[in-house]
């Protein structure tokens, strides 16, 4: 006979905490872990108040022995920072987990929450949770020392111009501003012919130079001068100076090129008009709307120069005009610019109106101007030419006149501009009250000329109420699609960016972090409103 017996189920003891008598689990330590609390603290000899040096010049933080790093607020980076302050207590005991408890921006306060484990009494393995509250204290990195200092410098690159306008200039510092080159500069000085950019390191101003190489037509010498050395180390400091020359044309110059030039580059005329100066310089034959672009080495070996100054622009107003078919006979083997076309008209100076004397001449603005308009060019005929090129041409091919752009009202312009531009913070020598003539003539040229308007950033003026983009006078404009917002992103206490609109303070604002936050001390993942890598405590 067989007898079935269930299995004994073997059920683990309990025994009595030797100190409180309550009912525990067997452990090595035979005692609670109330009791084990109260006579061991594993985080003892851990600081619970830390400070953390900050740089509010550049927002950085300081990582011993001597580094600054930028974090952004609440990051990881800023995390291992924090724990690194800390490292050599936290080598005794075993980090289990670490992560930010939500302050306000500008308390100048992190708290990190930290859980450790130690083995203590018998392997008895205790975990603790507890805050360690970073305390930020301001202080300035040496590098921003060296700017407000304004004096200390390793390099510096000279910009000039031989020219008397800034168009050049100003179309340079809109690029400047575009790829953020202006970041490692310690001070610009603006002076009457140019800019001075003032660096720290002698690779930051080698990388200035390269990118003036790439945006406008260049070449430059670079010198150093020893400062002190040390022969036992065979260390030498010197301060290294890069003299960089752009090319002395302008946009709307009227130049006078070589014969040889004017030959390789498809038999154009020699007397051409600057449409614009970018990495090349843009020519246009106004007789014939022959285009060509000649680099800054080309200009070095063939050299050239302006015929006249921009002051001596004189209005003149069209009396007829026609527009000339067949251009491709009279264009040569060169390229023919599609964006303009050819016209013959006859003009007359404003200043003689009382006289019947008009000039006759061929431009390349033929689809912008009507009888009745007003256009401002150089009379080549009652000026001083002073050049070696138009001295040896024949008298025929040098034409009377040579136009330059349509003529619109300025004041009208400037009351319907609803747009502007950021400047660099520099240092200006002196006030020319010319410069903001100059200024407002490379306005113009970026309301009339497309291809320099694309790489420039243009700002949305909010003072400025939007108007219609038509326009009696038909003076061309920005329209809102080219226009970026102005937005300003300023920098907590702490580095973390803060937006000027809405201040992000309390995680209830947010609906859909609500039931994290009334659920307790809960690590929780924010979704939208903060960096999803990033864990919060609360």
């Amino acid at each position: 006979m067989e007898y079935m017996t269930d299995p004994v189920k073997h059920t683990p003891g309990h025994i009595l905490c030797c100190d409180c008598g309550v009912p525990i689990s067997p452990n090595p330590a035979n005692i609670c872990v109330a009791c084990l609390r109260s006579k061991v603290d594993i985080s003892q000899g851990i600081p619970k108040q830390v400070s953390i040096s900050f740089c509010k010049q550049c927002q950085r933080y300081f990582q011993p022995p001597g580094t600054w790093v930028q974090c952004a607020l609440e990051s990881r980076d800023l995390l291992a920072l924090c724990l690194k302050k800390i490292k050599a207590p936290l080598s005794k005991v075993r980090l289990v987990d670490a992560s930010f408890v939500w302050t306000e921006p500008h308390s100048k306060r992190l708290k990190v929450k930290l859980t450790i484990q130690k083995e203590v009494m018998n392997g008895a393995i205790l975990q603790q949770v507890f805050v360690v509250d970073y305390v930020v204290q301001p202080q300035m990195c040496g590098d921003c020392h060296r700017v407000e200092a304004k004096d200390f410098w390793k390099a510096v690159v000279q910009v000039r111009q031989k020219t008397l306008h800034k168009k050049t200039f100003y179309y340079l510092e809109q690029l400047i501003l575009k790829y953020g080159m202006h970041q490692n500069t310690l001070r610009i000085k603006e002076i009457h012919d140019g800019l001075d950019f003032y660096y720290s390191s002698k690779q930051h101003a080698q990388k200035m130079v390269e990118f003036l190489q790439c945006t406008v037509p260049t070449r430059y010498k670079a010198s150093q001068r020893l400062i002190s050395q040390d022969i036992h180390s065979n260390t030498y400091n010197y301060k290294s100076t890069f003299s960089v020359e752009i090319v002395p044309i302008c946009k709307d110059n009227v130049v006078c090129l070589s014969p040889k030039l004017a030959q390789s580059l498809g038999n154009m005329n020699q007397i051409c008009v600057c449409i614009r100066v970018t990495s090349v310089i843009h020519l246009i034959d106004p007789n014939t709307l022959q285009v060509a672009d000649i680099d800054g080495n080309t200009f070095w070996s063939h050299p050239f120069n302006s015929l006249c100054h921009p002051k001596q622009l004189e209005e003149f107003i069209v009396m007829e005009c026609s527009i000339v078919q067949d251009i491709k006979r009279s264009a040569g083997a060169g390229m023919i610019s599609k964006k303009h076309t050819l016209g013959e008209v006859w003009v007359q100076k404003t200043s003689e109106m009382n006289t019947d004397k008009q000039y006759f001449c061929r431009t390349h603005l033929g689809h912008l101007l009507n009888p009745g308009d007003l256009v401002l060019g150089f009379d080549l005929v009652n000026c001083n030419l002073n050049d070696e090129h138009v001295n040896k041409m024949k008298s025929d091919r040098v034409p009377d006149v040579v136009l330059i752009k349509k003529s619109y009202d300025r004041t009208r312009r400037q009351r319907r501009r609803n747009w502007k531009l950021k400047e660099l913070a520099r240092d200006r020598e002196n006030t020319d009250t010319d410069d903001e003539r100059q200024y407002q003539d490379f306005l113009e040229d970026l309301e009339e000329d497309e291809a320099i308007r694309k790489n420039v950033n243009i700002y949305r003026d909010s003072t400025i109420p939007v108007e219609s983009d038509t326009d009696d006078e038909g003076a061309p404009r920005i329209s809102l699609a080219e226009m970026l917002e102005d937005l300003h992103i300023s920098q907590d206490a702490t580095g973390g960016e803060e937006e000027e609109e809405k201040d992000i303070e309390n995680p209830k604002d947010f609906p859909e972090e609500k039931e994290y936050y009334e659920a307790g001390e809960k690590t929780v993942q924010w979704s939208s409103s903060r960096k999803a890598d990033t864990r919060y405590m609360y």
